[in-house]
Order: structure tokens, then C-alpha cells, then sequence
């Protein structure tokens, strides 16, 4: 799948926190038909064969709707089951070994927190940069904040597209107009709202007011 800077606008990363009577399936396929232009598999706490049967299922839902499908940290099972991509952390693998790994036609997202780290990340072959958190957040506890200004700074030094990440909502995602980033990544701004669809149609109109600031 080609991959382009559009594909970020609204970028749904996954959590099974908020399931209740729902299957991922069904939640993921909401958020896209509400303007997910992205889905990241992130578990945590899968064991490997659930992990592969769940993301199997997940990634024939977004080639349906011709939407990439990454795999968070885990490159051992992007590359079996021959995701779109995959993204990794600062803790996770390093980013050129990924790139090694993957080779050059996959998706590699790398989070960053500075600007020497997105660089370093577009040096060693990364197709976009996950910036955050730029507001508190509770789905990562390891992440440091990030300030708007160092926001902007890290946009301006790469020329790789950058997607903000953390504690981003409908009411607040405004306030990041100006930074440079192409769009965003949530999880439960999406999959945490009751009528998943709605909010991932009402997160899309809001983030395209922010970046064409």
C-alpha cells in the first residue's frame, strides 16, 4: 500500500480498554467509517497466537476499506503477517534496525520527544514521527511531556511528516494550530466515546481546521 502524508490525518491507535460488549473488529471498523485514515494494533498483553489471529482480522478489515494498518513495537509479527508497517518507540528497537528489518517499501513510525531524536529518527529511515505527549495523558504513563514550542521545533528540523500525540480531544485539539503536524493520533478520543463513529467524524472536522492553520 502506498503510503502518504493523508493517511495520518486522523491516526486510531487501538485499546481493548473500552470493549464492553463490542469486538475490536466492530469498534476499529466504526472509527474508520467515521474517518480513521490509520489504525495501529497496540496490545499489550496478548499472547503471541491471539495477538496474530486478532491483527489477521483487523488488517482485512482496513485493506477493505484501503486504510494502513501498523502493528505497535512488535516487527517480529508485522513482518509475518505482512502488515502495512510498523512503529516503535524510543524504548522499542532501534529505528534503523527496523528499517533493516522491514525493508523500504513498509511504513516505519518512530516516536519522539525532541528534536535530536526525530532527526536521529529521520535519518535512520522513518516515514513519519509521533510526537507527545502534548497533553496529559493516561494511556502512557512513560510518556514525557512535550511542549507546543518543542512541538513545532521538532516539525520545522525534519522533513518527514509528524503526527501529536497524548491526551488529544475534540475540545482541545485547536490549540495545536500552527505546529507544523499533519495530524493526530488518539485512542480514547475514539474508542472510549459511546458512538465511536460520531467522534471519530467529529475529531476529523476539527483536526482539518488545525492543520490548515
Amino acid at each position: 500500500m502506498k503510503f502518504c502524508k493523508e493517511a495520518l490525518h486522523l491516526y486510531a491507535v487501538t485499546d481493548r480498554s473500552w470493549l464492553g460488549n463490542e469486538t475490536l473488529y466492530s469498534q476499529v471498523e466504526k472509527a474508520i467509517k467515521g474517518g480513521a485514515t490509520l489504525v495501529q494494533l497496540r496490545e499489550k498483553h496478548l499472547d503471541k497466537s491471539h495477538f496474530l489471529q486478532e491483527a489477521f482480522e483487523i488488517q482485512k478489515l482496513c485493506r477493505r476499506y484501503c486504510v494502513p494498518f501498523v502493528i505497535n513495537d512488535n516487527v517480529e509479527i508485522a513482518l509475518e503477517m505482512n502488515a502495512d508497517g510498523v512503529h516503535v518507540g524510543q524504548s522499542d528497537m532501534d529505528a534503523g534496525v527496523v528499517r533493516e528489518k522491514i525493508g523500504p517499501n513498509k511504513i516505519l513510525g518512530v516516536s519522539a520527544e525532541t528534536v535530536n531524536q526525530a532527526i536521529m529518527a529521520e535519518k535512520c529511515g522513518a516515514d513519519y514521527l509521533g510526537v507527545g505527549a502534548v497533553f496529559p495523558t493516561g494511556s502512557k504513563n512513560d510518556a514525557e511531556d512535550v511542549s507546543h514550542d518543542k512541538l513545532r521545533a521538532i516539525c520545522e528540523a525534519v522533513e518527514i511528516p509528524v503526527i501529536a500525540i497524548g491526551g488529544i480531544t475534540k475540545e482541545n485539539v485547536q490549540e495545536l494550530r500552527g505546529s507544523g503536524i499533519v495530524g493526530i493520533a488518539v485512542i480514547s478520543a475514539i474508542f472510549a466515546r459511546t458512538d465511536i463513529e460520531a467522534a471519530a467524524s467529529d475529531l476529523s472536522e476539527e483536526v482539518k481546521g488545525t492543520i490548515q492553520a
